[in-house]
């Protein structure tokens, strides 16, 4: 199945920032989505949204850290619309710091959300989709794996884990199914800062404001890896703001 039109996609990290962006844009290319996120509220909103506009998706509470969650969210794309095309890995905390600060409860986050989540979604979708003989997993990294920035140590760590599941998984896919990695640079959204120590949550505000990408950038760049046809795969894009180093 070519393009975007019809195809059922699932997106964790769903009811802000690049989650929610790339569900407006697949949503006006007419996909249809199973939107997961932890705030039920802001997911409800995300969801009567689109579907106030015309277009078909349906919110499943998840937290990525629990295996049953993505289970769920899974089960809901084949009970709602018969099957599931595309996973969308998306969730994510940017709660970093220093070293020193030794804020080891959010290191244990960004571990259990980048890694373990990931692997939670790998393991509810990938039976799906060999028993489907096809599917596309989009994994969300970050350019922090590639290029590591203080106070980042631990954020970077977890987003190049990020970058080498992909690659192991691509190749371990076979001839069925397609696996990309996206990239993104900096990018404006609520996250950015949220749960970081203060002096560095001010200063990544401030990088945030006056050099951050919109979010709707990245979903174009989600949609433009989903949209190739068949045996195309888009193994990773990297997406930034020119105005970033």
């Amino acid at each position: 199945m070519a393009g975007i039109a019809g195809k059922v996609v699932a997106i964790t990290g769903a009811s802000s920032g690049i989650g929610a962006a790339t569900a407006a844009y697949l949503a006006g290319k007419g996909a249809h989505l199973v939107l997961g996120a932890r705030r039920e509220d802001r997911l409800g909103a995300v969801v009567e949204e689109i579907t106030g506009a015309g277009g078909s998706a349906v919110g499943v509470v998840v937290d990525v850290t629990r295996r049953e969650d993505l289970v769920r969210l899974t089960e809901t794309a084949i009970e709602r619309f018969g099957r599931l095309d595309v996973l969308v890995s998306n969730a994510g905390t940017m709660a970093v710091s220093p070293f020193d600060e030794l804020r080891q409860d959010d290191w244990d986050a960004m571990v259990a959300t980048h890694i373990t989540g990931l692997l939670n979604g790998i393991g509810a979708a990938l039976p799906v989709f060999r028993r489907q003989r096809s599917g596309h997993f989009v994994n969300v990294g970050s350019t922090a794996a590639h290029v590591v920035k203080s106070p980042q140590g631990v954020y970077a760590a977890t987003k190049t884990a990020v970058k080498v599941l992909t690659e192991g998984l691509r190749q371990e896919s076979g001839p069925d199914l397609r696996v990309t990695l996206v990239s993104p640079g900096f990018t404006h959204t609520e996250g950015v800062g949220k749960a970081a120590s203060p002096e560095v949550a001010a200063e990544l505000v401030r990088m945030r404001d006056e050099i951050a990408m919109p979010p709707s950038a990245v979903a174009s760049a989600i949609g433009f890896a989903i949209e190739q046809p068949d045996g195309v795969d888009i193994g990773e894009v990297v997406v930034r703001s020119t105005a970033q180093g």
